[in-house]
């Protein structure tokens, strides 16, 4: 018994400071957040329970179903569009060109950028001035005719935002379908061409279907991503115009630090939370599934 006391003491030594590091900065914020969520704490001074009074004002917060609604549209746009277009670009610089390495970190190259960083170049990008950005460039080739307001319009800032988040990130979506690409062995590919499988044939009933695992972290991560959504909204366009392109985060974000409602920030935190952890449960059940079948 001594002996195995001995075995199992220097472990747990070396472990004990990380546990009570973890537990002081990650469990017991935690835990606190979802006591203050029902709660009218304003940060400073006392509080006291106000039971669900703040999930209540969430379902009838006309600004809150707005920034739901928003973050479900953007998380659409990022999952499906990003994804595609990393796929393609995997796709693309899998083939064997003499360049495939240097597009490889071309394409890569705006993940490693910082989110905010991103948003200030491209709100230059997106300026209305009609000589400047991307306006300018239509106007050059004789597109001047779509030149918009594009941050400033809002039927088209949320979209103009996705497209942003699109572009640093499909390099990253990029790498995990290569990594899938790479694992398929050229024996499979070319056991199908024998049969008679053209291109498309090939990708469909070979080479989609050898990607499922890397199907479910892309889709996994850009959705976990796009729910979360807050840097590049926020240094954009602060969700503006009005409420256009406000998201459940920067709502949080808002009501805690410049309205002082930190319990009802921590109720939206905890509405957020929950929804991501059932979506993220749902879609993993299913890609799951989907890769059991492939």
């Amino acid at each position: 018994m001594s002996k195995k006391r001995s075995r199992l003491g220097p472990p747990w030594l070396f472990v004990a400071p990380a546990l009570l590091v973890y537990a002081a900065i990650v469990i017991y914020p935690s835990v606190a957040g979802v006591v203050y969520a029902f709660t009218d704490w304003t940060g400073i001074g006392d509080w006291s329970f106000v039971g669900l009074r703040n999930f209540d004002t969430l379902l009838h917060d006309d600004q809150s179903l707005g920034a739901l609604k928003n973050t479900l549209l953007l998380t659409v746009a990022i999952v499906v569009v990003q994804n595609g277009i990393g796929l393609l670009l995997a796709l693309g610089v899998h083939a064997r060109i003499k360049s495939r390495m240097v597009l490889r970190a071309v394409f890569f190259a705006p993940v490693v950028v910082s989110p905010v960083m991103i948003a200030f170049l491209w709100k230059y990008v997106y300026n209305p001035a009609p000589d400047a950005g991307l306006n300018g460039l239509l106007g050059a080739v004789g597109l001047g005719s779509l030149r918009q307001d594009w941050l400033g319009d809002p039927s088209l800032a949320l979209w103009s935002v996705a497209a942003m988040v699109v572009w640093q990130n499909a390099g990253y979506s990029m790498v995990i379908f290569l990594a899938g690409l790479e694992g398929i062995g050229k024996d499979v590919r070319e056991a199908a061409t024998i049969d008679g499988a053209g291109p498309v044939a090939r990708f469909r009933y070979v080479t989609w279907p050898l990607l499922a695992p890397a199907t479910t972290i892309n889709v996994m991560l850009s959705t976990i991503g796009g729910l979360k959504l807050f840097d590049q909204v926020f240094a954009a366009t602060g969700g503006g115009p009005g409420y256009a392109t406000e998201t459940l985060s920067t709502v949080l974000y808002k009501q805690a630090f410049v309205f002082g409602r930190y319990g009802y920030s921590t109720a939206v935190a905890l509405v957020l939370a929950l929804f991501v952890a059932a979506v993220s449960l749902v879609q993993i059940r299913y890609l799951r599934a989907r890769e059991d079948n492939a």
